[in-house]
């Protein structure tokens, strides 16, 4: 009886150990010691092939494929694992998804409500400014910040962008007046709401997907948006989508994300390849985005789409005081000192 409990028990040992190897982080390694392959499955919420979130997230696959010999095979997504970014994040923490590109504001629903901090209209005035900000110590305070208070589910390999947003609907605007009782297809809680609420618009939710169809019909007198993403979508052409007014009300922060312990499970090696791909899509993304501005402004024109620009320091005004609320309830006024001492 004794042997049989002593075979047992080194059997339970061995057996121990073999499922702890398993369940190790480490990345499997094939019969001559080189890691084996890697699949990483990236993915964004847009459709359109031409849009610079496509364009960033192939560059990311090719350079990663090609700094890797093909060891690390990219699969890109766009669209087809979800067009509403909070599917996206929920992926990325279930496992269905490694790499993700979303917006501050889906992140706060996860609890980190600091980030928000991105969609305050106006904290930007110019691309020079956001970039000096997201690429430098506040953009790197924020990505250590967002993988802490996430227990390193989410980890920033990168900040995208989205463009400039602007008005358009069914009327140019001239004065902050023109926009009293107006529906703006918009974020419908928090600073975006707050703040369009301010001008005396009415914000209004509509699905992406949905809003061409609610501006045709006239079921939403309007909507915000950069040139790249509602000139694709043909939104200019639309009954409630014609006219344009330049507003600037925000130059658009995206992050690149990855799951952080996915990526910790990785070997050095492939951790610096996907480093290295992920900078290469940024600046990838960022070229294109940039480039398609000027170009799709000058499609919405050729179509007989209206463009007009407009006295901003109203807006801005207006703008400031509830940014100081909402940096304060976020608890990030110093970060947002920070930021204005950069422009």
């Amino acid at each position: 009886m004794k042997k049989f409990m002593t075979l047992a028990l080194v059997l339970v040992l061995v057996l121990s150990v073999a499922l702890t190897g398993c369940s190790s982080n480490q990345p499997a390694t094939g019969d001559n010691g080189e890691v084996a392959p890697l699949k990483i499955i990236a993915a964004h919420n847009q459709t359109s092939p031409d849009n610079p979130y496509q364009i960033g997230l192939l560059e990311f696959k090719e350079a990663a494929e090609s700094l890797s010999d093909g060891a690390i095979e990219v699969e890109v997504h766009a669209g087809t694992l979800g067009t509403n970014e909070n599917e996206l994040v929920e992926k990325l923490q279930l496992g269905a998804a490694d790499v993700v590109i979303v917006s501050p504001g889906f992140m706060t629903q996860t609890g980190i409500k600091e980030v928000d901090i991105f969609a305050l209209p106006f904290l930007f005035d110019s691309y020079e400014h956001w970039e000096t900000v997201v690429d430098g110590d506040i953009g790197e305070d924020i990505a250590q910040l967002i993988n802490d208070k996430s227990n390193n589910q989410f980890k920033i390999l990168g900040y995208w962008t989205a463009g400039v947003r602007h008005y358009y609907g069914k009327a140019p605007i001239h004065s902050m007046e023109d926009l009293r009782g107006m529906t703006i297809r918009t974020q419908t809680s928090g600073v975006v709401a707050d703040y369009w609420t301010q001008t005396g618009a009415i914000p209004t939710s509509v699905a992406w997907g949905e809003l061409y169809q609610a501006l045709q019909q006239r079921t939403v007198d309007s909507a915000e948006n950069a040139y790249p993403f509602f000139v694709q979508q043909n939104h200019h052409k639309a009954v409630n989508g014609r006219y344009t007014t330049e507003t600037g009300h925000d130059y658009t922060t995206r992050f690149m994300l990855i799951n952080g312990q996915k990526f910790d499970s990785l070997t050095a090696e492939q951790q610096e390849v996907i480093l290295q791909a992920a900078r290469a899509s940024v600046e990838a993304e960022r070229i294109a985005l940039y480039a398609q501005e000027d170009e799709h402004k000058e499609i919405l024109i050729n179509d007989g789409g209206e463009v007009n620009e407009i006295d901003r320091t109203p807006f801005i005004e207006l703008a400031i005081p509830l940014q100081d609320k909402a940096a304060e309830e976020m608890g990030v006024t110093d970060l947002l000192q920070r930021i204005r001492d950069l422009m």
